[in-house]
This record gives C-alpha cells, sequence and structure tokens, in this order.
C-alpha cells in the first residue's frame, strides 16, 4: 500500500488547484533507475493521460498513477514533502518487496567511509550544490550516489576518480573498489553519459 503524509497530501493537493479545471487531477509516479538507487519522478496529469500500462491507486483525496511494472517497487511506500535548508520537495521511502526498508550500510567500513564523506568530501562539493552519499557496502567495495549539482555534471568522472576516490582510499585503505550507483542521465544538467 503507498501512503502519503499529512504534509505530502496538502502540498499535492495545493498544485493541482494551480491548473486550469480537471487539468491536474492525478499524481503519476514513476520509478527509475536501480533498486539500490531508485530514481522517482512525481507529475501532475489529468486522468485522461492514463497510459495503457498504468495502475491507478487509490489514496484518498486524490488518483495516482503508477507503471504497473512499479507497482512492487512502490509497495510499503511512503510519499512526504520535505523541507530542507536550500531545497524543498517530493520524497518517496520504499520498503523493497513490502519487507523493512533496507538500513543505512554499516559497521566499521561503512562508518569510517561515511565520517570521510561527511567531513571531507561533502563540504569541498558543496560549493557546487553537489552532495556524495554511501549506498552500499559489500565486503571492501563501496557504492556511491551522487546528487544536486554532481548529478550529471561533466565533471563527475574526475571529481568520482581523482577526488573522492583518492580522499577515502588515503582515509581507508581497505576499500578495493569504489562505484557510482548515479543516475546521471537524469540530473540537471546531464552532459556526462557515463561512457568514458
Amino acid at each position: 500500500m503507498l501512503t502519503f503524509t499529512d504534509r505530502a497530501r496538502e502540498m499535492v493537493r495545493a498544485f493541482m488547484t494551480q491548473g486550469e479545471e480537471g487539468d491536474l487531477e492525478a499524481l503519476r509516479i514513476g520509478v527509475e533507475g536501480s533498486p539500490v538507487a531508485p530514481r522517482f519522478e512525481l507529475t501532475l496529469v489529468s486522468r485522461a493521460d492514463r497510459r495503457e500500462d498504468e495502475r491507478e491507486v487509490d489514496v484518498g483525496d486524490f488518483a495516482v498513477l503508477v507503471s504497473a511494472g512499479s507497482l512492487d517497487r512502490l509497495e510499503g511506500a511512503t510519499v512526504d514533502f520535505v523541507e530542507k535548508v536550500n531545497e524543498s520537495g517530493f520524497e518517496v521511502r520504499t520498503q523493497a518487496g513490502g519487507q523493512p526498508a533496507p538500513a543505512a550500510p554499516s559497521g566499521p567500513l561503512a562508518q569510517r567511509v561515511r565520517e570521510v564523506l561527511d567531513s571531507q568530501v561533502n563540504p569541498a562539493i558543496a560549493s557546487h550544490g553537489g552532495k556524495i552519499d554511501l549506498v552500499d557496502v559489500r565486503d571492501t567495495e563501496i557504492y556511491l550516489e551522487m546528487s544536486g549539482g554532481c548529478q550529471g555534471c561533466a565533471m563527475s568522472r574526475m571529481t568520482l576518480r581523482q577526488g573522492v576516490e583518492r580522499m577515502l582510499r588515503e582515509s581507508v585503505p581497505e576499500i578495493t573498489a569504489v562505484h557510482d550507483v548515479t543516475d546521471h542521465a537524469g540530473g540537471a544538467n546531464p552532459y556526462f553519459n557515463g561512457e568514458a
């Protein structure tokens, strides 16, 4: 079951009133990216815009359209509207396959990587509006996701390899591989194509 917080419901209804009568009467939720780092796209549409492969999910005050292939990925998800210092918007928190949401990577390696990201990496890229998060640890390999100004930036590969990876390996030498799981094509400036 898909749920909305009170704040998210309030904001969806507020945005729906900004369109012409009948223009914005359903919320389409698209799911892209890997299960490790899914990306959600929320769009207000008319019910007439419903696609053949979409199912209508009743959440009470408005209809939600979801492609049949994405229904499982949204099972147990919560949609919230969050307001942060520099941004605000909808946030979708999922529970993979109806199970409890996976915990953030933990353990000594994950903790040390997170400390380097928080104390060295993110302060350095914050001036460009970027942020890098640890999304998974498998043995001694780490999986990072770039967001903000880093997502889709033409310099993201260089930033990751020459800056971030170097800092991480200096501080946490047991790391054997650093993987980028970012959907760079979905960024604000998608110049990076991932083929280098």
